[in-house]
């Protein structure tokens, strides 16, 4: 089970700076400007062999000074609610303000284990100035420069030792297990209510807390699942509804341990950022997707054109990634939800779908020599032999050629789209590798 860990601060203090040095990437916009860090909110840390996710709540604030606080408060209650730590970061340079103050408070209440990080402590002169955060009542505060990295790596040790062990799961390997994601109000729950034909939601089958996934064993007509319902009840007073922040956090455990994840759009809305959010997640942990545009017994024109013109509408946002099922479907009056059953299945087992080396090379290098891929500086790129490798998460498929540096991603592109033309990848994603032959 993975753990979630929530970078918390009042803006400008380096959560972002801090969030590209944990997840080694250069990913988020950092500038100078309170409230710019958008859309690259989630990365994966890997640390002496354990990994994590962190979540860098800098990415949600609406920036106006009325709503501001109001937002950052929401913020820190949110991720207190689904993180399993918290990194509250403060800024050593600019020493303690009003507002650390007052997400102390909130902190302080939680029972989570809270770690107070200083930064933009560059040298030792800064490190005594960061003594003043002791008042914040947090314990003692770790200081580093997420800037030069100076410090990150006795903060990763400190993470490590609060994070709890994950514990072993008591289900049965080898059976697919499918989330259902998508924003708040776009019939999840009515979605699983009518797989299951109960109202449930109240009684788990599994043991585990509010914290955990639940997992609900689906074994009729034929299908035979699980399905990753994220966290049972919550006190619904504590958020309003509509926090896209919230739909993300609470999507983020659900997707990591599925294999398939099907993703509902609310045909009455389309699709908005929050479900570009979501799909951005599906895809960074490489999982099969199925997409479900749901509430469609309320759309009242439902002739072929606009449905292809919805369904393209929808492939067009999510490209590159266009080879995925998507279905017309309403929760509530039942219309084609097993359909939905049919394709996760189908999509789960294209996740395991391997192809003989023999019919790949067969296949494809005929192609490669009609497309060759674009000469660079007058250099000819050859490839004259590909395979699949054993044994992967997602169909991975690796390409041998004299120049793989000059390989450029419009071509991956072209090779990924020829193997789904020729094998059922349908809904799956797929690595495709230049290496050095």
């Amino acid at each position: 089970m993975g753990n979630l860990v929530a970078i918390v601060g009042r803006p400008n203090v380096g959560k972002s700076t801090l969030f590209n040095r944990l997840t080694q990437s250069r990913q988020a916009i950092v500038s100078d400007t309170a409230g710019t860090t958008r859309d690259r909110q989630y990365g994966k840390c890997d640390w002496n062999g354990r990994e994590f996710s962190v979540v860098d709540t800098g990415g949600w604030v609406v920036n106006s000074d009325d709503v501001f606080e109001e937002e950052i408060r929401k913020q820190v209650i949110v991720a207190t609610e689904e993180a399993d730590l918290l990194l509250f970061l403060v800024d050593g340079q600019n020493g303690l303000t009003d507002w650390d103050e007052d997400v102390a408070r909130i902190l302080r209440r939680t029972k989570l284990p809270v770690l107070l990080v200083v930064n933009k402590v560059d040298n030792n002169e800064n490190i005594y100035m960061s003594a003043e955060f002791y008042k914040l009542g947090l314990g003692e505060p770790i200081c580093i420069s997420a800037a030069t990295g100076s410090g990150t790596g006795d903060l990763l040790d400190e993470v490590m030792s609060r994070l709890p062990e994950g514990k072993a799961e008591l289900i049965e390997e080898g059976i697919p297990r499918f989330a259902v994601v998508g924003r708040p109000n776009a019939g999840k729950s009515s979605l699983v209510n009518a797989f299951i034909g109960e109202e449930r939601h109240i009684v788990t089958d599994i043991a585990g807390t509010t914290r955990d996934s639940i997992y609900t064993r689906f074994d009729k007509f034929g299908f035979d699942f699980y399905l990753v319902d994220t966290a049972g009840i919550r006190r619904k007073n504590k958020v309003t509804e509509d926090l896209e922040f919230y739909s993300v956090m609470r999507s983020i455990r659900a997707i990591e341990n599925s294999d398939v994840c099907i993703l509902m759009i609310d045909a009455t809305r389309g699709i908005e950022a929050q479900d570009m959010n979501i799909f951005q997640l599906i895809q960074k942990n490489n999982k099969s997707l199925v997409v479900v545009v749901n509430k469609w017994d309320l759309v009242d024109n439902k002739d072929q054109i606009v449905i292809k013109t919805f369904e393209n509408a929808i492939r067009e946002r999510m490209a590159p990634f266009v080879d995925f099922p998507i279905i017309f479907a309403s929760a509530l009056t039942k219309q084609r939800i097993f359909k939905v059953l049919e394709k996760a299945k189908e999509v789960y087992l294209n996740r395991t779908s391997r192809v003989g080396t023999t019919k790949l090379n067969d296949v494809m290098l005929p192609l490669i020599e009609a497309f060759p891929p674009p000469s660079i500086k007058g250099k000819f790129i050859k490839i004259k032999y590909c395979a699949q490798l054993p044994d992967t998460q997602i169909p991975s498929f690796v390409f041998y050629a004299n120049l793989p540096q000059y390989v450029k991603e419009p071509y991956k592109r072209f090779l990924e789209n020829k193997i789904r033309e020729n094998w059922p990848m349908h809904g799956c994603p797929i690595n495709i590798f230049i290496r050095q032959k």
